[in-house]
């Protein structure tokens, strides 16, 4: 399962729901959701405790890069996206091909990934 930065900002924040989900998996998170993630720590009134958390659980994640592969899969599902009309912020077409790249689901409160053809979105 892959989280986007919502579901790790949650997770960061002990949601309950979302520890439950995690429970029975070993999240990856895709450098552009650690991206998003840093940059909202660094507008943050507790920037030390998430950073602290951000330490003490990065070991745990599986952390995915981009690849040429998930470059491909990105132009991909652009392209299907342009041909139906919708559109997506483009860091979210990147954690897009990465799921479809490594077949993994998503763990997110956004709907607009439910346009991405073969995309498996997990809500909490």
């Amino acid at each position: 399962m892959i989280l986007d930065t919502n579901a790790l900002s949650a997770f960061a924040d002990g949601s309950p729901p979302l520890s439950h989900v995690l429970a029975s998996a070993i999240p990856a998170v895709p450098v552009i959701v650690l991206g998003e993630y840093r940059y909202g720590i660094t507008h943050s009134t507790r920037k030390h405790a998430y950073e602290a958390w951000l330490e003490r659980y990065l070991p745990v994640f599986r952390v995915l890069d981009v690849t040429m592969q998930t470059a491909s899969e990105y132009a991909v599902i652009r392209s299907e996206l342009r041909r139906v009309g919708k559109s997506i912020p483009a860091n979210d077409i990147w954690i897009a091909a990465l799921c479809r790249q490594h077949d993994l689901r998503l763990l997110s409160r956004d709907a607009h990934f439910d346009h991405v053809k073969g995309l498996r979105r997990m809500k909490w």
